[in-house]
């Protein structure tokens, strides 16, 4: 006998939540707030907005189905089903970090807070998640591509938005770049870091750099099996180049990237506490995975 769906419901604490933690009380946190020209009260209204979308789409859960719920910093440690809903209650970025722990269950967006999140990744408002949940099966889902690192020593990094490969601090980063089956071309450079973005990536950091560079290379799609990359600040010396400094990634292509520091990090959707740690002389992969996000359109 199959089991029944589990809906798992995504959130993250509130700032509210945050500030009353770290003051100890509700009027401590006002009184530091106030010495800075800010109202609690502000705070306070999206933590009830998020209380109350978060109880609403608890109460739009089927009868039949099972139920957990899981805070952003706990993800690294929840053991995701395939039977799995994952409901995902808060901002756009929510969606991205659950995102690297999942492996085809389907993905709910619910924003919390309309007109102040973009709305790109959590599509629905929390009244409608009963009619969502009741018909997610049959729901056309959104195949998001991508992104993943692969050392040489199998340690795999997954990300939706980009991955940074870099330094942990601001120092220079050392390597050699080149691209996977181009003929063993590389070049060794020094930079401030190289970033791998997917289409969906396209709404945030990736577009950043893709409108400093006015470059004539289309921005791909959230869908669209097809990455950018940009090294960061290249500099030209005698013994580093600067002439691969952006492309793209279709067809399986990978990038290449050998250290050639002490130590490198990559990382993926800005969460640098879960990172590779590379040494010199240490390959990692870099292209398009084969697993993809599946959201309810």
């Amino acid at each position: 006998m199959s089991l029944a769906p589990r809906a798992v419901v995504v959130h993250r604490t509130t700032e509210y939540e945050e500030l009353v933690a770290h003051h100890g009380t509700h009027g401590q946190a006002a009184f530091f707030l106030s010495s800075r020209g800010r109202s609690i009260e502000e705070v306070a209204e999206r933590h009830r907005r998020t209380r109350r979308a978060l109880a609403e789409v608890t109460s739009a859960v089927p009868l039949t189905w099972r139920q957990a719920r899981v805070e952003r910093s706990d993800l690294d440690r929840f053991l995701f089903a395939p039977e799995d809903v994952v409901v995902v209650v808060g901002q756009d970025g929510l969606v991205a970090n659950v995102a690297k722990y999942l492996d085809g269950q389907p993905v709910v967006g619910i924003d919390t807070d309309p007109g102040r999140n973009p709305g790109v990744l959590v599509r629905h408002r929390p009244e409608q998640a009963a009619v969502l949940l009741a018909s997610v099966v049959a729901t056309g889902v959104d195949e998001l591509t991508m992104v993943e690192a692969v050392a040489d020593d199998t340690q795999r990094l997954v990300a939706l938005n980009e991955i940074y490969l870099g330094t942990a601090g601001h120092q220079t980063a050392r390597y050699r770049l080149g691209l996977e089956n181009d003929g063993g071309v590389v070049e060794a450079q020094a930079s401030s870091g190289v970033l791998v973005g997917t289409g969906t990536g396209a709404t945030g950091w990736l577009r950043s750099l893709w409108q400093e560079r006015s470059t004539r290379l289309p921005l791909p799609s959230p869908t669209e099996d097809r990455l950018l990359w940009f090294v960061r600040e290249a500099w030209p010396s005698p013994a580093t180049g600067t002439s691969l400094v952006a492309g793209e990634l279709k067809d399986s292509a990978a990038l290449t990237l050998t250290v050639e520091s002490d130590r490198l990090i990559a990382f993926g959707d800005g969460i640098e506490t879960d990172a590779l740690e590379l040494t010199w002389g240490q390959t990692v992969r870099v292209g398009a995975c084969d697993r993809r996000l599946r959201l309810v359109g």
